[in-house]
């Protein structure tokens, strides 16, 4: 059986990707799960897959469901469309696309085609992770309910922060135009 490994690119910085693993029998739908697991995403949102070619051009489309969209071909069911069966060159690439509200875009290219399976792994597989993923909802999504802003607070009404110096009975010692104190020299 093959194993196909993609790299999964995250669109805006592709110094931050994910290597996945899957069976060639495996769907769409199964590849879809292992990359929003694999950016730690969600899965409440739309999504498809566009089979691409070399300059990310968008081709046929693998969707989750049928949207409402108008569609020139109806595309193929994700659960319906194994991955293999979509691969037609030995670098195929396939953009990604999530919430389409917040349009999370990924790059999946094919980077290798073995037949060896690893008896450790349970496909799909995240075998590699490269730079931080980004955030899906910012941070607070990160932190929970629970995370509050906190707004620090400074009295800047006296002194210049923190540069005035004052003498033994409280006076402040104010400094000349050319910077240096009353016992200094100048």
């Amino acid at each position: 059986m093959a194993i196909l490994k993609f790299r999964v690119y995250f669109e805006d910085d592709d110094s931050i990707y994910r290597d996945v693993a899957i069976r060639h029998t495996q769907t769409f739908f199964e590849l879809h799960e292992a990359i929003l697991r694999a950016y730690e995403f969600d899965n409440k949102h739309k999504a498809t897959f566009f089979r691409s070619n070399d300059h990310w051009q968008r081709g046929r489309e693998i969707s989750l469901d049928h949207y409402e969209k108008d569609y020139k071909a109806p595309p193929l069911l994700m659960k319906d469309t194994s991955v293999g069966s979509e691969i037609r060159n030995p670098g195929q690439k396939f953009i990604y696309n999530y919430d389409f509200n917040k349009n999370w875009n990924f790059l999946v290219e094919l980077i290798s085609v073995t037949k060896e399976e690893n008896p450790k792994l349970i496909y799909p597989a995240t075998i590699r992770t490269e730079g931080i993923a980004p955030s899906q909802y910012g941070t607070k999504g990160l932190l929970g309910e629970k995370f509050a802003d906190v707004e620090e607070k400074y009295d800047l009404t006296q002194g210049t922060e923190g540069f005035a110096e004052k003498d033994e009975e409280g006076e402040d010692m104010t400094f000349g135009d050319d910077g240096a104190g009353e016992d200094e020299e100048v």
